[in-house]
Order: C-alpha cells, then structure tokens, then sequence
C-alpha cells in the first residue's frame, strides 16, 4: 500500500485500536464481577476505575506502532500479529499495574491477569474481520493496484526493480509499455483490456512531450499517473505527491482521493449492504418466489458490467425480462431512446409482467447488495453499464466516470434518470459526481433515493 493511503488507514486503525483496548479493560471489569471468579469478595465500581482508561487507551497504539504492528501489510502474517498483541496488553497491564502503585491504589490482581487475553482476544477478533473483509470474494483484488509501467525497457526494468515493484503485495505489474514502439491508442487499448487503475512512468530517457501526451490521456480515462519525481527539487502544488519505499512520486489524479472518507466510504458501503440485505430479505424472497411462479427461467439474471476501471464483474438483478431478452435485443434496437452506446425503450415488450412491477419499484435492482458486498459496487456510484456498451464508447473522456467503483444508485438516477435521453447528459451528472465527491454527496444522494424509490420513479 502506497504513502497516502497507508497514511490513512494507519490513522483511523489507531483510533480504533485505542478504542479496543480501553474497551477491553472496561469488558474486563465486568468479566472480574462475576461471581463466578469469587462470590463472596466486593467488587468496586468501575467508576473507581475509570481513570486509567486515560493511560490505557493512548498508550496502546505507540506500543503497537514500536513493535512494527503498523508496518504489516494487510494480508501480513496472523502469527506475527498475535504475538505482538499479547505483547502489547502485557506491556498495558504492567503500566496499569505500576501507575496504581505509585499512587498508591488498590487494584484487583485479577483484572489485570484478565485484561492480556480480554485484550488480544478482542484486536484479534478486528484482525479476522479485516482479514475477512480484505480476503473476501472480489475484495482482495480490488486491493490491489493494476499497475502499467510506461518508458523505455531500461526504464521499466530500473524502476520496477528499484521500488521494489515484485515484492509489494497490493501491486499488480500487468504490463510494460515502451513509448518508442508503442502508440498512445495502443497504450489506450492496454489500458482498457488490463483495466488498468495507474500508470507508473519511468521518465529517465523518455521525451517529456511523450509524457505529456500520456498524462493527458490517463486524465481523460479517470486512470492515475505516478511518476517517479526524485529528479525534482520543489514540489508541484497541483498534484499529490506520494512515496514507494521511500521514492517521491507525483500523483496526477482525476478522480477522488484516498481520505479518510474513502475509507469510511468503504465501511459503509460494507455494513450498509450487510444491513440492508438482512433487512430486506423478506421482500427479496417474495421477489424471488413471484420471478420463479410468473414465467420460465432463472430468478436471478447476471450480466457482464464494467467495474472500476472497466474491470469485468458479474452483476445480479433479479430477472425482469423474458429468458431470450439478450436475442430479442438486436431486433429492438431501431426503438432505442437513448443516444450513444447505451440501450434504452421505455415501454419495453421484454419485460414479464412482474418485472415491469419489479422496475417500478426498483425491487429488480436488490440483489446487487451482493455485489456490494464483495466489493464490486458501492451503495452510491455511477451506473454500471454492459461491458458490451462499455467498448463502443467512442469518447475516452467518457471512460472517466469508470474512475470510482459503479453504485447501486448515483446523481443521474435522482436527477430524472427517465427524463435523460442523452447519454453525453448522463455521463456529465457522473463526471460531476466525481468531481464533487465527499461523503456528505453520497449521504444526499441516499436520502433522495429513498423518496424515488417509494414514489416509483424506478426505471421504467
């Protein structure tokens, strides 16, 4: 994981991790009460004890930080972990321990010997809910950064050597690109058939115009550009500047940041879709059952879609059209309503009676809570179009608003989807998602989605 990103995950884990550990002590006090470790002795309120989570809770993550527990990637070793864990509450117990006896305070032994495996217990239970979050299905590639490396062959070759490109575990090097034998709509199409989320340029014996030309493009595709920066004396105030093992890049970057928002965008999306599948499990149930006793075919309908970068994930809806939709489709194509590559009839003759229900509601789209889920969606993003439509664009700028993870729902699905019959409309709402993004944006657009939804302002 690169400087920034790292940056920000490692804060907010601290702040969790303090958390935890003060919990922990205050789960330990209630564990001590039971009557179980000793019925007969009196146990002092928590109250009394209360002031050392102000020594417990901002002593663990120096503790953690001192022993490399923040250097590990996220798919590091569960062992190492583990030991340091145990580590850490030990050291917190004894410091506990210590700062009750020079001021003179009684202390239940038992807390303290209660507190180590309360403690690791807990931070472990966090490290497996990560490692499950991280490992999950279509989670641990979305980790990992497609990377393009882009210069002459000795370029390529000393750069992905000197940073260390092979051993970094959420780099992913798809392909090497020499700009003196390679076109920038070859790179365009390398860019598109690795989905590729950066491009790494080696600068050294490369044309600055060759870079150029190639900066501009990526900025276009909504794909980064990281160039090795340490030729530079000063920095660049419209870009961001990043490391690799300690070498400066320069970032140039179209699309949303990494933040702490990204981050909680990302806990939300997670939570949030397990959530809402709980909840509307029994609607998604009746759905199914009406899909499968209303017409032959499967419940489910999954199609290719274009995911971040144009990475092919398969998106599930629950079936609103008959078993031969897909054939049925080139011989409608005279009635689309829609311009540019997208496919779209109001009145539909496709649609099953209760899939024209199921539209109108917006209960066909729930079973992309899966997908967001895995990862592959976000509760709030661009629309994820057809890879088949996806490949006719016939503007790169349009491949922009492929820069953010697709959403279940985005601004041009509150902003009158069924009115927007051009698709240059639908794609300018997507860009200005993007370029407008915080985590407010995303909480506005929920809101609005939910009187849409009641109101039936589904698609039609």
């Amino acid at each position: 994981m690169f400087g920034r990103k790292r940056h920000v995950y490692t804060k907010v884990g601290k702040i969790v991790d303090a958390f935890l550990f003060g919990f922990a002590f205050w789960l330990t006090h209630g564990l001590r009460s039971l009557e179980f470790f000793d019925p007969e002795r009196i146990i002092r309120p928590f109250s009394e004890y209360a002031w050392l989570l102000l020594v417990v809770a901002p002593l663990a993550p120096p503790l953690l930080e001192t022993q490399g527990y923040y250097q590990r990637g996220v798919l590091g070793s569960q062992r190492k972990a583990l030991w340091i864990l145990l580590r850490t509450s030990a050291y917190i117990a004894l410091a506990a321990i210590l700062v009750l006896f020079f001021r003179k305070t009684e202390g239940a032994r038992l807390i303290f010997a209660l507190y180590v495996p309360v403690a690791a217990g807990l931070m472990w239970c966090k490290e497996g809910l990560v490692g499950v979050w991280s490992r999950g299905v279509g989670r641990k590639d979305s980790l990992r950064r497609r990377v393009i490396l882009v210069g002459s062959r000795e370029d390529a070759g000393r750069l992905e050597g000197l940073l260390g490109l092979r051993g970094l575990e959420d780099v992913e090097v798809m392909d090497r690109v020499d700009l003196n034998e390679t076109s920038l709509k070859e790179l365009a199409d390398r860019i598109h058939s690795h989905s590729a989320n950066a491009v790494l340029v080696a600068p050294r014996h490369s044309m600055f115009g060759q870079i150029e030309a190639t900066i501009h493009l990526c900025e276009l595709e909504g794909v980064e550009v990281w160039l090795l920066a340490d030729f530079f004396q000063t920095r660049i105030s419209q870009t961001t500047i990043d490391d690799i093992h300690g070498h400066p890049m320069l970032v140039f970057r179209s699309g949303p940041d990494a933040s702490w928002q990204a981050l909680a965008k990302g806990v939300i999306d997670f939570v949030g879709g397990c959530a809402l599948l709980l909840a509307l499990s029994p609607v998604m149930v009746a759905a199914a059952l009406a899909v499968r006793l209303s017409s032959k075919g499967p419940i489910l309908f999954r199609q290719q879609r274009a995911g971040l970068n144009g990475r092919p994930f398969t998106m599930f809806k629950f079936r609103s059209m008959v078993t031969n939709a897909e054939q049925l489709k080139q011989e409608l194509a005279a009635l689309n309503e829609m311009s540019g590559p997208v496919f779209k009839v109001t009145n539909d003759p496709r649609v099953t009676r209760v899939g024209r229900f199921l539209r109108k509601w917006s209960i066909d789209e729930l079973p992309q809570l899966l997908n967001v889920v895995r990862g592959e969606m976000s509760l709030v993003g661009p629309r994820p179009l057809p890879v088949d439509e996806v490949a006719r664009f016939d503007d790169l700028a349009h491949r922009r608003r492929l820069s953010v993870p697709p959403g279940l729902t985005c601004l041009w699905q509150v902003s009158g989807r069924n009115d927007v019959k051009d698709f240059k409309e639908w794609v300018r709402l997507d860009l200005e998602y993007i370029d407008n993004w915080s985590l407010w944006l995303d909480i506005k657009i929920l809101l609005r989605t939910i009187p849409a939804v009641f109101t039936g302002a589904g698609a039609k």
